[in-house]
């Protein structure tokens, strides 16, 4: 059964002396792909600002805005309205063989390849192949979610968004962003495509309609065997009519919700408010 859900994603910066200029990045759109369809969705900041839109190298839909007045305040403000779909499972399925054919090898390079989030490990490496082992390349991604699900420990505040795959394993804990890395290094290391998702999560799968509740970003991977599926190593579930994506990449340097470049200022407070409804 299809969800339609509104989202509102707030963040908020005070700075403790006037900035002069600003130049930001948002992605704070959802995707359009065969689960979603977005119904509507606007990117406006106080103070307001010019902007315009287009869709980076990795698919994801990008706000860009500056501010060029002095100012010891912004915030910006995501609103959307999505119809999500349940999941149906891969559509198509490849044997190992076929995954690691040159062709296939060649046109996944960069979800395939290590970067300073999902480096490469040979404790972990032997993981995945153990995982791996008797089963179809669909199966061993959700064996290796099962994995990171059943190591890692979700604990906020362990780690930062600057924290590798590696560091959290080695301390079994982290949150969404961790066991998503986590998971990647894991299918990887198999020669699966897999990227990482950002989006967001209702948490409740019996929502009252119109009840409003503290959201949150969320992320997720999706591994292409054939053509690309998500799963949610965090919960262990796979993706579903809660799950909102927003952006796609190798990891989560690619999707971040809001980065920028600001003149003058100093320290800055930051506050981030999501707020989510099940509308149907």
């Amino acid at each position: 059964m299809s969800w339609r859900i509104r989202v509102v994603h707030t963040t908020g910066y005070v700075y403790d002396a006037p900035v002069t200029r600003s130049f930001n990045e948002a992605r704070l759109t959802p995707r359009a792909d065969s689960r979603q369809n977005v119904i509507l969705n606007r990117v406006e900041t106080v103070p307001s600002t010019r902007s315009y839109r287009y869709t980076d190298y990795w698919g994801t839909a990008v706000t860009s805005f500056d501010l060029h007045a002095p100012h010891t305040e912004l915030e910006v403000t995501g609103s959307s309205v999505v119809e999500t779909e349940p999941f149906a499972g891969p559509v198509e399925e490849l044997s190992w063989a076929e995954l690691h054919s040159e062709n296939i090898v060649d046109r996944f390079d960069e979800m395939l390849s290590t970067t300073a989030y999902v480096p490469q490990d040979k404790k972990l490496a032997a993981i995945a192949k153990q995982l791996a082992r008797g089963v179809s390349p669909a199966k061993a991604v959700v064996r290796a979610a099962e994995w990171v699900h059943g190591e890692m420990n979700y604990v906020a505040g362990t780690t930062s968004v600057h924290t590798s795959a590696v560091q959290a394993f080695a301390e079994r804990r982290g949150v969404c962003q961790d066991y998503a890395h986590l998971t990647l290094v894991l299918l990887r290391s198999m020669g699966i495509p897999s990227r990482y998702v950002s989006g967001y999560l209702h948490p409740n799968p019996a929502a009252e309609i119109n009840a409003t509740v503290a959201g949150q970003s969320h992320a997720w991977i999706e591994a292409w065997t054939g053509a690309w599926w998500g799963y949610d190593p965090t919960n262990n579930i796979a993706i579903n009519e809660q799950h909102i994506s927003v952006g796609v990449g190798r990891d989560y340097a690619d999707v971040p919700p809001l980065k920028g470049i600001f003149s003058g200022g100093g320290s800055t407070d930051l506050e981030v408010v999501v707020e989510i409804t099940r509308l149907a």
